[in-house]
């Protein structure tokens, strides 16, 4: 595979928008981070994909750059706001796919279901990481916003080696408001119905996440026409940072 040299291609940047501009690209790969985290994770992906994908990451409100807007209540209040940035901040008519992991999966289906049925826009691909299919209201009943304590213990179980940054002193107050307000979104997340997707969807996750099970990433077959393929990798919830290169490499076979 021919890696990209970041260095030597403009930094894109917009409101919502963060990525590395390829203007010769074939796709666009749009990436959704998980509850709490930014645009800043998938930062080195440009580097790992071929010239023909664009690589660009969404920045949710209330965090890093944008830690003086409020956070999205709602997943509608945050899909809605991604969609119309996407068709605003991208002109062009260059394919999506689009990649979410764990919370990101669930507001990249959001989007994704936004997207399939706007006018001239080409959806190519969703994929989705560490996260079954989202739950309607008759499957699993809304949940009040979880307290702080019961986020900091779910954070530690699927992330150990990370949740020692939610518990630093000068860290904390500026990283919980953002934790809070999407663990809360989460929470109260229910479509009804669900919307079957005219594109194929294509699963990965840890084959020792604590957070969903291998079995659960073919739930996914419930939201698409075209079919589902899965992919298992080494590692726990975050498998992606170690397996960074495989989980790349493995996204952009799917995507030419």
């Amino acid at each position: 595979m021919t890696h990209r040299m970041v260095e030597m291609k403009p930094e894109s940047r917009t409101r919502w928008l963060r990525g590395v501009s390829a203007p010769g690209a074939k796709i666009r790969l749009v990436c959704f981070p998980h509850a709490g985290g930014a645009a800043g994770a998938f930062h080195d992906w440009a580097a790992l994909t071929p010239p023909e994908i664009e690589v660009m990451s969404v920045q949710y409100p209330g965090r890093q750059d944008r830690l003086s807007e409020p956070c999205a209540a709602t997943m509608e209040e945050l899909a809605d706001a991604i969609t119309a940035a996407l068709l605003r901040e991208l002109p062009d008519d260059r394919p999506l796919a689009l990649f979410g992991h764990s919370m990101g999966s669930a507001v990249a289906y959001e989007v994704a279901r936004r997207l399939d049925e706007a006018p001239g826009r080409t959806l190519a691909r969703l994929v989705v990481s560490g996260r079954a299919r989202p739950r309607t209201p008759q499957e699993l009943a809304p949940r009040p916003a979880p307290a702080d304590r019961e986020i900091l213990d779910h954070v530690r179980e699927l992330d150990p080696e990370g949740a020692a940054t939610y518990e630093h002193p000068e860290l904390r107050p500026l990283i919980m408001p953002s934790l809070r307000a999407d663990f809360g979104l989460l929470a109260a997340y229910r479509p009804t119905p669900l919307h079957r997707l005219g594109v194929p969807v294509t699963v990965c996750g840890g084959d020792r996440d604590p957070g969903c099970a291998v079995e659960e990433l073919s739930s996914w077959s419930d939201v698409t026409t075209q079919g589902v393929d899965v992919r298992v990798f080494e590692g726990g919830h975050f498998y992606l940072n170690p397996r960074k290169e495989e989980l790349v490499g493995f996204v952009a076979s799917r995507l030419s």
